[in-house]
């Protein structure tokens, strides 16, 4: 079970963490003070750190400080107000993973403390290989090493698909190169991002991912760009914006594909001349910045149909990549999802260490829609569900159970060949009458439907279903299609 800190003086903000990462599997220690928590950090092997900036008795960057001189194998994120936006950036180059700003929101918070452990797990044994090979292989064991790296933040398989995408992320991370990444929602397209920055020279540097799908047109330019406070109604601070975050590391720009055509020309001045301005603000500020952008549908079509600049696409176009659906990989799916596995026993202190030949079949012959993400959760899922060392098929989520039933159905029907005494053996199939189930089906049914409708842009899907943020999210974890 992974170990986590939090050092915040606030009690309630702190215990409510912990309440949270706790029902999450983590194993989670609480210090009201920067001096408390340098006391348990002496006699614990923490994984990871939440550190509140503002503390009575210290700061975050005085902790960060301490953390990476006596405690290298420990990372760190540091929580912020929106007023210390600026310190987070410098906090960051100093060796913190991330920050989170204020207020806390449950999904962030998981999501990036799940990426923090899995990325600092990488980068240590990377470094542990790299010390452990002996002075005359250097050379020759640099190319495992990065390998290493690839194989924690991207999972990669044996299929040929799975190794021509592992040769593309090796040949470009060295370069300076924009990269376009194409490829199905849940394909894992920051995982790619995120490998090529680790690979990179830039690899010390931020690594700043911004999810386009979810802006507004009012809110890009500031989220790009940042402002001065006062700059306009209800700037009532200043912020930096995602450009000047990423200086000197990589911006990973997430359906990019989703920005309308104002803010598009407002980024092909700042990717062509290199400079930022906020907005508000006199002062350009010279950018040193990685681009790396994400889409799932056809760029080329959108610059057809008007929607997407053609010049912004060839500034972005200086290397592309595909990223193949999981159904293309062959039996990379099961070795994927051994990978899962193994990091969901991790997860929940389970023993769990294999899967069914039932589950395997049904595994091999499934679509899986949501490629590389739907099969994380369907095996994170399962192993919670499981009570012995075996995966079976009622530990499976409806759909695939469903899918499977309708698979079995066909392969009796067709062809013929399931007879006895001459005669075709009937097929029955099962009606529920269960109205509570039949409403649970509809519910995923409608859900999904719309969510593969807009690409899996959650904002866009509540809007459609008339609900909010929050009540998707829970309705998509209830059913197991959370993120």
């Amino acid at each position: 079970m992974k170990k986590i800190l939090i050092i915040d003086d606030e009690v309630n903000t702190a215990l409510l963490l912990s309440k949270f990462l706790t029902r999450n599997g983590f194993d989670v220690t609480t210090a009201s003070s920067g001096a408390n928590g340098m006391e348990y950090l002496k006699s614990g092997d923490f994984n990871l750190v939440l550190c509140d900036y503002r503390l009575e008795d210290t700061d975050g960057r005085e902790v960060l400080k301490t953390i990476k001189t006596q405690y290298p194998k420990t990372g760190v994120i540091i929580i912020t107000g929106y007023s210390d936006i600026k310190m987070a950036v410098e906090l960051i180059k100093m060796g913190a993973y991330d920050y989170i700003t204020k207020p806390l929101y449950p999904d962030e918070i998981l999501t990036t403390v799940n990426k923090a452990i899995e990325t600092h797990h990488a980068l240590l044994e990377a470094a542990d290989q790299e010390a452990a090979a002996p002075a005359s292989a250097a050379k020759s064991s640099g190319k495992e090493t990065r390998k290493q790296i690839l194989s924690n933040e991207f999972v990669s398989g044996n299929s040929r698909a799975s190794r021509d995408l592992l040769r593309q992320i090796e040949l470009v991370s060295p370069t300076n190169y924009s990269v376009i990444i194409m490829g199905e929602s849940g394909t894992g397209k920051e995982s790619v991002a995120k490998s090529i920055h680790l690979n990179s020279p830039r690899k010390d540097q931020p690594f700043i991912a911004m999810d386009c799908g979810s802006l507004t047109k009012e809110l890009a330019q500031s989220e790009f760009f940042g402002h001065e406070k006062g700059s306009f109604t209800g700037a009532l601070y200043t912020k930096i914006g995602h450009f000047e975050m990423a200086n000197g590391g990589t911006l990973f720009l997430d359906e990019v594909g989703n920005l309308s055509y104002d803010i598009q020309a407002a980024l092909l001045r700042t990717v062509q001349e290199r400079k930022v301005k906020r907005i508000g603000s006199t002062k350009e500020i010279d950018l040193d910045v990685r681009i790396i952008v994400a889409t799932n549908e056809n760029l080329q079509d959108a610059i057809q149909k008007g929607r997407f600049r053609e010049d912004l696409y060839h500034r972005f176009n200086e290397f592309s990549i595909y990223m193949p659906p999981l159904r293309e990989r062959g039996n990379d799916v099961m070795q994927l999802a051994g990978h899962f596995l193994k990091s969901a026993n991790g997860e929940l202190g389970r023993n769990v260490t294999d899967f069914s030949p039932e589950v395997v079949e049904c595994f091999m012959s499934y679509r899986w829609q949501g490629n590389i993400r739907e099969l994380k959760n369907v095996v994170r899922r399962a192993a919670l569900m499981t009570e012995g060392d075996e995966i079976q098929m009622k530990a499976l989520p409806l759909e695939m159970l469903a899918y499977s039933k309708m698979s079995g159905m066909e392969s009796s029907m067709g062809g013929g060949n399931n007879h006895s005494n001459g005669q075709e053996a009937p097929v029955v199939k099962e009606v529920r009458h269960d109205l509570k189930n039949a409403a649970l089906e509809a519910e995923y049914d409608t859900i999904l439907k719309v969510l593969r409708e807009v690409n899996f842009n959650k904002t866009k899907a509540a809007e459609i279903l008339k609900i909010d943020r929050k009540t998707l999210y829970n309705k998509m974890k209830a059913i197991n299609l959370s993120k």
